[in-house]
């Protein structure tokens, strides 16, 4: 189906024209989202980027009547355009996160026993998180280098970080040791 005769189904059956248009154009989305948030975001975050990039697209036509010269060129610079605002958030977090974050969880505990009391909250995190953990805030490194060392893209181990410090927060908040 070509661009005039997805433009002509938006406008007709918005609801069927919408669903074409993710059939035919999801895996050119995709592919640009790939490839600009392969390395700060997870598979998740990119395939919530392309959701979103097909929301936006919705809304644009919507607005204009669906009267657009090209499906493909909007739904380009669109992907594009969020991608790259999303690049720029993610890589804003990607080396926020440091030592003092982790020592105020431990402060909160409230604990005597506070390394020891850590140290079991990590074991519940998994062999991989933990592993992530102890390098970053014990040993100094750096996210750039504990990704390559384990082999696993850099936004993947920035969310790991991240999504690790919520655990690790209610972990301890809860004293689920």
């Amino acid at each position: 189906m070509n661009d005039t005769q997805l433009t002509k189904l938006l406008k007709d059956d918005p609801q069927k024209g919408f669903e074409a248009v993710i059939r035919q154009y999801s895996a050119y989305v995709m592919k640009i989202a790939y490839t600009r948030l392969r390395d700060v975001c997870t598979r998740e975050d990119i395939e919530e980027t392309v959701s979103d990039v097909f929301l936006k697209f919705y809304y644009a036509g919507n607005e204009r009547g669906f009267d657009i010269p090209s499906v493909k060129g909007l739904l380009s610079v669109i992907a594009q355009r969020h991608s790259t605002d999303v690049f720029r958030r993610m890589s804003k977090s990607e080396e926020t996160l440091d030592f003092n974050e982790l020592e105020n969880i431990i402060a909160d505990t409230n604990s005597a026993d506070d390394e020891e009391t850590l140290i079991e909250a990590l074991k519940q995190l998994g062999e991989t998180d933990c592993n992530i953990f102890i390098r970053k805030y014990y040993f100094g490194q750096k996210n750039k280098d504990i990704a390559k060392e384990l082999g696993i893209p850099a936004g993947t181990l920035n969310s790991r970080i991240s999504r690790g410090l919520e655990k690790l927060r209610k972990i301890l908040e809860e004293g689920k040791l």
